[in-house]
């Protein structure tokens, strides 16, 4: 079989299986970004081995295509009108749990009796979230409401946040946990985050201004691919976050186009077969061999990261005067996580190769739970919020 053959094979048949649990998730309690992911690890090295994500030249261009339409997507939710409403609710609740839950995982890692550079560390790297499962639920569930609008909201400046945080963690982990100087790791945080906000704004300008002057329907449609692309490639190129810099042009273009909503229909149109692709994918590269090795330090990270999820989103509820609904429930659906946090950590096992043994095993291992149970969390949250149907 030609290697071209068999790629069409592959992906012919996890989009057909794609429908498939798209169907079934409608029938269970289960939402299809989980099912996607364990049909996606029974499929990989760690079940029957019939899809090895590494053997796949496309497999790094779907999985970065899906996520810049899913930022490009979130950004667009983000316009002054919304922000206007909710936006005092948006900044407080992402704020507060994501200084809650870095202080409270490092806190309690340290009382636990880990290094204190691997508390730093991972405590930065609890603050990442999983914005295309995320989003995906709450799509899925055709939620609509204020809870499911500052949800996206949330998770849309989230992983700023948590990237900022990550930096500074990650240095002081290096200056006073392992006695290096310098600050690289900052300054490469500064640049991934100030570098992204600059790409994604220097390429929404001109989007913006093509918005409604191009007619609708193909045109648009390849307009709002191009750019979108086009910002993916670029951020890829200057080594910043790919997915802000998604967010930042889809906010501009949502302010300030004359027909705002035409592109981002055009990518809610194709964006469904490359989420697909990228969740089945996302489940086989789950090792279930991590899950062994983590040991206690592992389950109390894990521990952590959920009390600080739940009280800072309430924290953050309380002080916006957000209605009870946010309070109980905003902080069960923000618990999904995966790429941004296993990028930070393999970061750190590049950079630092000692920390790295520490921290990685920690990280795969809670994405493997955060990414299987968290969707369900998710979807559990929503519903507990009157704003998804119930199965």
């Amino acid at each position: 079989m030609s290697p071209l053959s068999r790629t069409f094979l592959i992906l012919g048949g996890l989009l057909i299986v794609g429908l498939a649990t798209d169907a079934l998730g409608r029938r269970t309690r289960l939402p299809r970004v989980t099912l996607l992911l364990i049909f996606g690890f029974l499929a990989g090295p760690g079940g029957f081995a019939l899809l090895v994500p590494g053997d796949n030249n496309w497999a790094g261009f779907v999985s970065s295509a899906a996520l810049v339409m899913i930022g490009f997507l979130l950004g667009g939710r983000l316009t002054l009108d919304e922000l206007r409403r909710h936006g005092r609710q948006v900044l407080c609740i992402s704020v507060a749990e994501v200084v809650v839950t870095a202080v409270l995982v490092l806190a309690g890692l340290v009382v636990f009796g880990a290094p204190l550079a691997a508390a730093l560390t991972l405590a930065g790297i609890s603050t990442a979230t999983a914005p295309a499962a995320t989003s995906d639920v709450v799509r899925e569930q055709r939620a609509k409401g204020p809870f499911s609008r500052v949800l996206l909201g949330v998770v849309a400046v989230d992983d700023a946040w948590g990237l900022m945080a990550f930096s500074l963690l990650f240095t002081l982990a290096q200056v006073f946990g392992l006695g290096s100087c310098g600050a690289e790791p900052l300054l490469a945080g500064l640049w991934e985050v100030g570098g992204a906000i600059l790409v994604g704004a220097a390429l929404g300008l001109p989007m913006a201004f093509l918005t409604g002057r191009i007619r609708p329907g193909e045109p648009t449609f390849v307009e709002a691919l191009g750019c979108v692309f086009l910002c993916a490639g670029v951020a890829l190129w200057l080594k910043v976050s790919f997915l802000l810099a998604a967010m930042t042009m889809g906010f501009v273009v949502a302010n300030l186009a004359r027909h705002h909503v035409r592109p981002f229909h055009a990518i809610e149109s194709i964006e469904w077969p490359f989420l697909v692709l990228f969740f089945i994918l996302a489940g086989a590269m789950l090792d279930p061999s991590s899950l062994a090795a983590v040991g206690s330090l592992g389950l109390c990270y894990m521990l952590l990261r959920v009390v600080g999820r739940i009280s800072g989103a309430w924290l953050g509820a309380v002080a916006s005067a957000a209605d009870r609904a946010m309070r109980r429930f905003m902080g069960l659906a923000l618990m999904p996580q995966a790429g941004v946090a296993m990028g930070m950590a393999i970061a750190v096992q590049q950079r630092c190769p000692e920390l790295g043994r520490v921290v990685l095993p920690v990280v795969v291992a809670s994405t493997v739970i955060f990414e299987l149970i968290g969707p369900a969390l998710t979807r559990l949250a929503l519903v507990r919020a009157g704003e998804a149907r119930k199965v």
